[in-house]
């Protein structure tokens, strides 16, 4: 079986106003769809990051990839680590927020994106489901959480339609969101991106959620906004209301003085990105629970990996997300149900995406009582929906963004803004 066809579209779809410690989400989030194709007539999917940095080392592995076996994921890495090697990317603002667009993970992310592919076309040539090939699945049922933001009604100059989530400044509308979103999807339990107010209030809600929901768990997540002092004032008050602290204050030694100074369980997608950041984090024991992402890890099976570097070293388990679709969803979940030590409910933004934007046949996937339900359908279990596809593809011709750049959009609010970490 040789592969005959590889196709990688940008597209970009609706993003939310939604606030986070480098600014505020652009109207249009940026992502690439592959498909590849084997000369026997099977089709595999991916999904993975559209910045412009990505998706040029992508577009340039492409062609690379014609007449390779698709069961060869070792000479898919070598002829992604030549090309790397060949066009050495750089990193662009927004990256700290997208770790797989930032350039020293460019082999790692554009490895997965590939991979998730060739992953899909294997399985379904075998006519199993992709994570058979992962080793079988522990858990069929994928636990999600509520991911809550502090966002704005709608985007400035008004792009287009307001969503209907609303306004989330306060407590109340806060908690508003929370339960929407727990209505419409089961989640049972909350995470709050924090870092873009004054901690005080984010506090604040946090505590409003707790009230609300009793007996949910609690996370929230500054995305390293906050100094040292700020975090350890914030844990004070916080007290035993989470079931962890996501990357409340910057670095590994940060993190490390932090846990050592609250005993909290501290949880990052930011300090802990690839092996090396772990074996650093272990040494000093910087943070306790480690959200795996397999776009910037380096796909599925390497994700397994850290997985059992952190049973290894007695670390919690998770998994971030950025603005996605229903591909990179199902990736998620295929290997959460290979995972034992799925220890959290995986993040995901999934609920923030318009269903009239997927790009799946069959629209959205269903989360249902927070969960994502595996079958047995080959592969990931998707369709491509080209109608959609191209739908979308035209909408990131139209949209005019290139590279998700969170400050530059919050300077359309406040030309005054600027970026500084850690802001609290």
């Amino acid at each position: 079986m040789k592969i005959v066809r590889v196709t990688v579209t940008p597209i970009a779809f609706r993003d939310p106003p939604l606030l986070n410690a480098s600014g505020i989400h652009e109207p249009f989030a940026l992502r690439s769809i592959i498909e590849v194709e084997s000369d026997t007539g099977y089709i595999g999917l991916g999904e993975s990051y559209g910045d412009a940095p990505a998706l040029a080392i992508q577009q340039r592995v492409q062609p690379q990839l014609i007449g390779l076996d698709p069961f060869n994921l070792n000479g898919l890495r070598a002829i992604v680590q030549a090309t790397v090697a060949a066009h050495a990317p750089t990193s662009l603002p927004g990256a700290e927020l997208a770790p797989g667009s930032h350039a020293s993970k460019a082999v790692s992310n554009a490895n997965s994106a590939f991979e998730v592919a060739l992953l899909d076309l294997q399985a379904h040539a075998l006519n199993v489901p992709l994570v058979d090939l992962l080793g079988g699945a522990i858990r069929e049922r994928i636990p999600f959480s509520a991911y809550l933001f502090f966002k704005y009604a709608e985007h400035v100059d008004s792009p287009y339609a307001p969503d209907h989530w609303g306004e989330a400044l306060n407590e109340q509308q806060i908690v508003a969101q929370a339960r929407h979103m727990i209505d419409s999807y089961g989640f049972k339990s909350i995470k709050l991106k924090a870092g873009a107010l004054d901690p005080e209030h984010e506090v604040a809600c946090i505590k409003a959620l707790k009230k609300a929901f009793p007996g949910v768990p609690l996370r929230i997540d500054p995305n390293g906004n906050w100094s040292l002092d700020t975090a350890i004032r914030m844990a004070e008050l916080l007290g035993d209301d989470l079931q962890y602290y996501e990357d409340p204050t910057p670095g590994l030694d940060g993190m490390a003085d932090l846990h050592k100074r609250t005993g909290l369980a501290l949880a990052t997608n930011m300090v802990v990105t690839d092996f090396d950041e772990f074996r650093r984090s272990v040494a000093q024991n910087s943070v306790q629970i480690v959200l795996a992402d397999h776009h910037y890890w380096g796909g599925l099976r390497d994700t397994q990996v850290l997985a059992r570097m952190c049973q290894t070293f007695g670390l919690g388990v998770s998994m971030h997300s950025n603005s996605h679709l229903g591909i990179s969803l199902m990736a998620m979940a295929h290997v959460a149900a290979s995972v034992p030590n799925l220890d959290y409910a995986c993040d995901t933004h999934y609920p923030w995406q318009e269903p009239d934007e997927e790009v799946i046949k069959g629209g959205k996937v269903p989360i249902v009582d927070g969960c994502v339900q595996l079958t047995r359908a080959p592969g990931l279990g998707l369709e491509l929906d080209h109608d959609q596809l191209g739908k979308l593809h035209d909408q990131y011709l139209s949209c005019g963004i290139r590279q998700r750049d969170d400050v530059k959009q919050m300077q359309r609010y406040q030309p005054d803004w600027k970026a500084v970490k850690p802001r609290y």
